[in-house]
């Protein structure tokens, strides 16, 4: 692969993708693998390959920060982990016999529904929470998807955390650190079985990600709980439209842009107006 005005590109935007995981605890995955599929121009299993290594190793940086600031649930985060890592070995095998547009199709699925359910928040914040053990189905359904999409899972670590542990979203964020950094690590050793990474171009991305991370961990401590889980909630809906765009075939790919894009002025006008907000039919009650 030659070096040239896009890698150098791609290179630099990796510092936004470990900025995301050091500030939501997730979404790195979900920049990532666009990233290197539409401006590198990786081959979609190779995308997904390179995904894991960059996200693991930041995911695994930028956890000692959000550590010290006590903000790692160890024991959820280990349930979460033991059980995610054997879905993430077999979602990499797996992975090997399906296409790569589907993957990407099922991706962008997933992340709708899991930016929806951080938008609304906890109907009920105060209520009781599913006991640590019973994340272990969970946990093993998130590794799955893990290891077959290339996602670290925290785009759907964090809202099982937030809205079913009953974590804070800093507890959230940090703890699902620790099960990415496992998870990334886990589906990695299943899909090097089949897939070849361009090593100095990884090494690459994960350094300029890592930094990029401390960063984002500093940052996150700054912002309140409500715009942290709402924020992340809206940056994964909005990467979940656009890769559903792109792999879409024409021309139902730009007509969910358009739709996208229209929805968005008509929730922002829904906002701003007093008048349209209590009819409006895309407005989402958010919980606490």
């Amino acid at each position: 692969m030659e070096v040239g005005p896009l890698l150098i590109l791609a290179v630099a935007l990796a510092g936004v993708v470990g900025l995301t995981l050091g500030l939501f605890g997730g979404g790195g995955s979900i920049l990532m693998v666009p990233l290197l599929s539409y401006v590198a121009g990786m081959p979609g299993k190779e995308a997904i390959a390179t995904s894991l290594l960059v996200v693991g190793s930041t995911s695994a940086a930028s956890l000692i920060p959000h550590a010290r600031k006590g903000h790692v649930r160890w024991a959820q985060g280990l349930v979460f982990a033991t059980t995610s890592m054997l879905g993430a070995f077999g979602g990499g095998l797996l992975a090997e016999s399906i296409p790569a547009q589907l993957l990407m199709l099922g991706f962008a699925v997933i992340m709708l529904a899991s930016a929806r359910g951080m938008i609304r928040g906890r109907k009920n914040p105060g209520g009781a929470s599913l006991p640590v053990w019973l994340f272990a189905p969970v946990g093993l359904g998130i590794g799955a998807v893990t290891g077959l999409v290339g996602a670290g899972g925290g785009f759907l670590i964090v809202p099982a955390l937030a809205l079913l542990a009953g974590l804070s979203m800093a507890q959230a964020v940090g703890t699902s650190l620790l099960v990415i950094t496992l998870n990334s690590a886990a589906a990695l050793a299943g899909q090097l079985n089949s897939v070849a990474l361009h090593w100095p171009l990884a090494m690459s991305l994960a350094v300029t990600a890592i930094l990029g991370s401390l960063l984002g961990a500093r940052l996150s401590h700054r912002i309140a709980e409500h715009r942290l889980r709402k924020g992340f909630g809206y940056f994964v809906l909005a990467m979940g439209v656009f890769v559903l765009s792109q792999e879409v075939p024409a021309p139902g790919g730009l007509a969910i842009a358009l739709i996208a894009v229209f929805a968005g002025l008509l929730m922002l006008l829904c906002r701003k107006v007093p008048a349209l907000h209590a009819r409006c039919p895309l407005a989402m009650k958010s919980g606490a």
